[in-house]
């Protein structure tokens, strides 16, 4: 049977904006890490975290979509995800707790992940939770980022809201590793079908 079109492209304006918010990530560190600021990385940040719904909603509406970018979209709010919590971490500006339960939660699923590839299970699809987990959390760390750098009552607005999109965030993400786990069991069984209908 022939692939569709749309499966096999690769040059997509999704995919593209994709790789430029994968290609920010390094930007951000040295914002960070290599110039100290704080403020401005805290910026880049909330733009690559509103440039999230950029992607899917090209696909979606202007017939863009693509495997490739279904696999690569994920993975790149992972690896954004991930460098923030670390980063955050490693300069002090988020409790070693709360980076803590956001790096513990992203290596469950990430293991379980390639648990499930080597045991030949279909790919599970990114639950609207896991989307939401992520999207609070890109909003809450760049607002600890601008606490950390303010002080008096803008610091303290700040800190509220980023404490109340981390908290949405911890609720959205470990909700949506709760429901990965019917649907790993879904998963495993689409997998074996499709390779005992391949033997057919």
């Amino acid at each position: 049977m022939p692939v569709p079109a749309w499966r096999s492209r690769v040059v997509t304006v999704p995919n593209a904006v994709t790789v430029i918010r994968l290609a920010c990530v390094p930007w951000f560190l040295v914002l960070l890490f290599g110039q100290d600021r704080v403020v401005a990385a805290g910026y880049l940040l909330a733009a690559l975290g509103c440039t999230d719904w950029v992607d899917g909603y090209v696909a979606r509406h202007f017939d863009q979509g693509s495997e490739l970018g279904k696999i690569l979209d994920p993975v790149v709010d992972r690896v954004m995800l991930l460098t923030a919590a670390i980063s955050l971490l490693a300069y002090g500006i988020v409790p070693i707790w709360l980076g803590v339960l956001v790096l513990f939660r992203e290596a469950l699923v990430a293991g379980a992940g390639l648990v499930l590839g080597a045991m030949g299970a279909a790919r599970i699809e990114v639950t609207w939770s896991g989307k939401a987990g992520a999207l609070s959390f890109m909003c809450g760390l760049p607002l600890f980022m601008w606490a950390y750098a303010t002080s008096g009552t803008a610091h303290d607005i700040l800190i509220t809201g980023a404490w109340f999109f981390a908290i949405c965030g911890l609720a959205f993400s470990w909700y949506a590793t709760a429901q990965y786990v019917p649907l790993a069991r879904r998963a495993l069984r689409d997998g074996r079908k499709a390779r005992a209908g391949g033997l057919v």
